[in-house]
């Protein structure tokens, strides 16, 4: 018995039983132990319906998160877990949380029931479940995960990430009204970039993560739900795209009221998978531009990007469930060894690309910039372009982000240390004025206002407005005394000023 209702299922002409296991990937975990906890929370600005209920009730969007992290495992009661684990959160996540464990391979159409693939279920895995976090802040990394697919579709991953000091949190590709999506519309990808900003509000609520250091990274639809989200979110360092759809569904991006390539100027890697063959291509009727087509590589100017082609990983190899659970397609899927060394390749690649953006790590920065042979990796294996970002124009809004930042404290080493990477940087007297005001009339900002002003005066130190305008905020805090004192300095400057005169006057009495 299999499942197959709403899923488009492709029948290969000639197909084999994958041969692997976690052990043979190989990858080598770092110092930190791992661990996993799963939950729900409900995002009440959204309403959602359970499909399986068959009831048409409304509810509150279920967002499921998945939480990989470096952890303390203090004693023995941690259990560690099995793929059978990760495979249960799939059925809740799914809408299948009361099936059986023994129809888990039947049910769903990625997961054959095959002797290998049993014996993957009993696998033990890194990750144990809920010990207490490491008492320090890591980096994090928010995952989109593919076409209508789990959380946990790239744990194997995830946990080697999380073993070198990174926090992954993912949550599972859903619709926009339940867990079907339409087909790749900009609606889908605008839905899953909502889920992906919600997990970044999320995990603001987890002590254990820096929230200045934060990639995306997302395998296949996932990768075009990335791009989006950094056009709106500028709290984004970096972007990681295994084998990302943005490469070739450039119109869905385009499609998008969030759409602006201007916006995306945060390093961008992208993996892609190998040539497909002219006998798939042709019997399968797939266009033959998604062996070359990137408009998004081509269109963009201000990023930065690292784009790779692994030559021995067909699509479904990007992830961890694709490695162990996907049958074969012999006419174009190189051997399981081949397979499985490239996908360690890939998840070794993108751990020195986050050590670089996200910990400055002056090896992995050099792992990055070098060419695949200065690596010792042959070309047959894996190639690589790299296309620099053009230098963008620093604005005034750019300097208020930075400013914003630091909660307008200590403006003018800003500006100074600004000024000197940008020396076209202009900011205007009656910018930083409006600013300066809009500010300083909160009473919960008005100190900050006063910063402004004081930057403004730095800038344009003889400016009648200014004073005035430093006065008044002065004025409204309460501080008396150095309100006059500024209303009497604009006045030096511009003896007709009738407020600072006005103002005086009322002050003095």
């Amino acid at each position: 018995m299999r499942l197959l209702i709403g899923i488009a299922c492709i029948v290969l002409v000639t197909t084999s039983y994958g041969q692997t296991s976690l052990k043979g990937i190989n990858l080598k975990a770092g110092e930190h132990k791992v661990g996993f906890r799963h939950y729900t929370i409900d995002d009440s600005t959204r309403t959602y319906r359970i499909h399986n209920e068959f009831n048409n009730r409304y509810i509150e969007r279920p967002i499921p998160i998945s939480i990989w992290y470096p952890a303390k495992i203090e004693d023995d009661n941690s259990q560690q877990l099995t793929v059978l684990n990760y495979l249960e959160v799939l059925k809740e996540e799914e809408e299948w949380k009361n099936l059986p464990n023994y129809f888990l391979l039947d049910w769903f159409p990625y997961l054959w029931n095959t002797p290998q693939n049993i014996s993957h279920l009993s696998e033990k895995v890194n990750a144990f479940s809920n010990p207490a976090y490491l008492g320090e802040n890591f980096p994090v990394v928010v995952y989109a995960p593919s076409y209508q697919a789990s959380s946990i579709e790239n744990f194997a991953l995830f946990e080697y990430l999380a073993s070198n000091g990174f926090v992954v949190v993912s949550s599972p590709s859903r619709g926009t009204n339940t867990r079907w999506l339409e087909g790749g519309t900009t609606k889908d990808m605008e839905t899953q970039s909502r889920d992906v900003e919600f997990l970044l509000k999320e995990i603001r609520n987890h002590k254990n993560i820096d929230s200045e250091k934060i990639a995306l990274m997302g395998f296949s639809f996932g990768g075009l739900s990335n791009a989006i989200t950094i056009m709106k979110n500028k709290n984004i360092s970096a972007i990681v795209s295994l084998d990302g759809t943005e490469r070739y569904n450039y119109p869905v991006l385009e499609n998008s009221s969030y759409f602006n390539l201007d916006r995306f100027t945060i390093p961008y890697i992208h993996f892609a998978q190998k040539k497909i063959p002219k006998e798939v291509i042709t019997s399968d009727k797939i266009p033959e531009e998604l062996n070359y087509k990137f408009q998004l590589y081509d269109s963009l100017k201000y990023s930065t990007i690292y784009r790779y082609r692994f030559h021995d990983l067909t699509h479904s190899y990007f992830s961890s469930f694709g490695v162990l659970f996907t049958n074969r397609d012999k006419r174009q899927d190189k051997s399981d060894d081949k397979i499985m060394t490239s996908y360690n390749l890939l998840c070794h690649h993108t751990l020195q690309f986050l050590n670089a953006t996200l910990k400055n790590d002056k090896k992995a920065r050099d792992f990055i910039e070098n060419k695949p042979v200065e690596n010792s990796f042959s070309e047959s294996l894996v190639s690589k372009q790299t296309k620099r970002a053009i230098e963008k124009d620093f604005t005034y809004k750019d300097f208020n982000d930075l400013a914003l930042k630091q909660d307008y404290q200590n403006l003018i080493p800003l500006y100074e240390k600004t000024v000197t990477k940008h020396p076209n940087l202009q900011l205007q007297e009656g910018m930083l004025n409006m600013l300066g005001l809009r500010l300083s009339f909160d009473s919960k900002k008005a100190k900050q206002g006063v910063n402004v002003f004081l930057l403004a005066l730095h800038l344009y130190p003889k400016s009648a407005n200014l004073y005035d305008s430093l006065a008044e905020g002065y004025l409204f805090m309460g501080k008396k005394e150095k309100a006059i004192e500024n209303f009497e300095k604009s006045l030096e400057l511009n003896p007709q000023n009738q407020n600072a005169i006005d103002r005086l006057e009322q002050l003095r009495e």
